[in-house]
């Protein structure tokens, strides 16, 4: 006797996740609303494909040390290397640098779709996840940067988030920069160290303090055993770094360009901004205010204060913050975060703080690279699935309001009468009715059964008997399931047939409409 074939298994590959009508839905109604409030500040949509020669996406991921490690490529039948794109930044970038001559400058865009990073999956952590942009390029001050924090904070509240459960965290790189310069980790030579640096401080949320002191020092290994090199910082140097990243160590640097403020809503109202003074430097007698790229950052992060306080947007929406460094190598000046404040249920129904949802900065060598000539840029990206996540275990995100389509049963299977049903079904959809004709080849119970799976409101049934009269049962399921509960008597059950009602063929449509408008009030007033 032969052998059977062997049955492929059936299997999702690890770090990629399947979405269900539900999921999409709820990715819809909320990237809707952020569309609003890119298009409500002037952004235009535009996309750029998922593959791009791998040289044009250039080595900027985090934990990457090899060439091309990170993401997924292949090659051409030219020879050419072609990857999956990584982020949506990098694809702009190019198509700016591409179509320059064309576009108007600042060059105002937004888009959304996914990307894939060929990494080590984990608990949340996916290879395929989708990202939701807005870039603003052509902008050399920081106007264009204080912009993105205060329309990230106008997109959490177009969420439903409420003031105090979010907030827009924001940094400059050059600050960290001049402090990791006055260690000793200046120069080009040390331009490595100082990424992994930024890479460390990076993890700060995910890894704790202990975690990023070994990225800080040797390095890490993980859970599963796979080893990090760290930043090779001494003991010293490291405690320098968690000093600067210690909110208690702060003290005011006043700025000459800030006038005082009257705005008796905002705590800083004698302008400046706070920054850090570690005291390790102190100690050692190393002056931050003599390092010109840290005296560049404190500048423009009180710019920024001063834009978004004139706005109107005080702390509780957009902060300044020293922890925030934003891991990708691409970043050169101000960066920014979108926290989530609110204790959220997780995975495990534990409660927790959910954290960062997007993030984003300035990044004014990514278009550069292509045009040998300087093109700032700046822009913001949205983590679309972790939002969504969010949204849904606040309440944010109710899609119970798409209603399942009416089931026209199948009673008789010959060409007229599948004709017949057919055409309800044509004059339903034409009213705006979701409906669809049972495809399967069960009876009339399984049909039932299937609607009912479906969650559909009605199911619509013509047997011969109705047919020669020209009319038809139209069942009210959500009705019938409620009532079902309160009759236990199947003779009973029979003999009132509850929420059903037959009609004349002519009168599908009309009763159909009825029956859900009467469904909509009573979800209405059940809400």
């Amino acid at each position: 006797m032969a052998d059977k074939p062997e049955k492929t298994k059936a299997r999702l590959p690890r770090g990629f996740a399947d979405r269900v009508a539900e999921d999409i839905r709820a990715v819809e109604k909320m990237m809707a609303t952020i569309r609003s409030v890119y298009e409500l500040y002037g952004f235009e949509p535009v996309d750029q494909p998922m593959i791009e020669y791998t040289d044009a996406l250039g080595k900027f991921l985090p934990d990457q040390d090899r060439p091309n490690e990170g993401v997924f490529s292949f090659q051409d039948d030219d020879d050419q290397w072609l990857s999956l794109r990584y982020d949506l930044t990098a694809p702009t970038a190019r198509f700016v640098a591409e179509n320059y001559d064309r576009l108007p400058k600042p060059y105002r865009s937004y888009r959304s779709g996914w990307v894939f990073r060929n990494e080590k999956p984990g608990p949340g952590r996916f290879r395929q996840f989708m990202q939701f942009d807005a870039d603003t390029i052509g902008t050399p001050g920081v106007a264009a940067d204080a912009e993105m924090a205060m329309m990230m904070a106008d997109v959490m509240e177009a969420l439903g988030i409420k003031r105090g459960d979010y907030v827009i965290r924001v940094n400059n790189r050059k600050v960290l920069d001049g402090v990791l310069e006055a260690i000793g980790l200046g120069g080009d030579e040390n331009a490595g160290r100082r990424l992994t640096v930024l890479r460390a401080i990076d993890k700060l949320d995910k890894l704790g303090p202990e975690g990023v002191r070994l990225l800080l020092g040797a390095g890490r290994k993980d859970e599963s055993g796979d080893f990090t090199k760290g930043a090779g910082l001494g003991s010293g140097e490291i405690d320098v770094v968690f000093e600067f990243l210690d909110p208690t160590s702060t003290v005011a640097i006043p700025s000459a360009m800030i006038q005082p403020r009257d705005n008796p809503e905002l705590d800083n109202m004698k302008g400046g901004i706070l920054s850090l003074q570690p005291p390790t430097l102190v100690q050692n007698n190393i002056r931050l205010s003599d390092s010109s790229l840290y005296l560049e950052g404190i500048a423009e992060l009180d710019q920024i204060r001063l834009l978004v306080e004139s706005a109107g947007y005080a702390d509780d929406r957009i902060k300044i913050d020293p922890s925030v460094v934003r891991g990708l190598e691409y970043y050169t000046g101000p960066v920014f975060e979108a926290e989530l404040l609110a204790e959220i249920p997780n995975e495990d129904g534990q409660i927790v703080r959910f954290g960062s949802v997007g993030g984003g900065g300035r990044y004014d060598g990514l278009v550069s690279r292509f045009r040998g000539e300087p093109v700032p840029a700046t822009g913001f990206s949205i983590g679309v699935s972790r939002l969504m996540t969010a949204l849904k275990n606040l309440g944010k995100l109710d899609v119970s309001e798409v209603v399942a389509p009416v089931v026209v049963l199948v009673m008789d299977k010959d060409v007229e009468s599948l004709g017949r049903y057919q055409k309800m079904v044509a004059d339903l959809r034409a009213a705006g009715i979701r409906s669809e004709m049972y495809l399967g080849g069960a009876g009339m119970k399984a049909q039932l059964k299937y609607a009912d799976r479906r969650g559909s409101p009605i199911a619509v049934i013509q047997g011969g008997d109705e047919r020669a009269k020209g009319e038809v049962q139209i069942k009210d399921l959500i009705e019938g399931a409620r009532l079902s509960a309160e009759i236990t008597d199947n003779a009973e059950w029979r003999a009132a047939r509850p929420a059903q009602v037959t009609v004349a063929e002519g009168e599908l449509v009309a009763e159909v409409k009825k029956i859900l408008a009467a469904q909509a009030e009573e979800r209405a007033r059940g809400k």
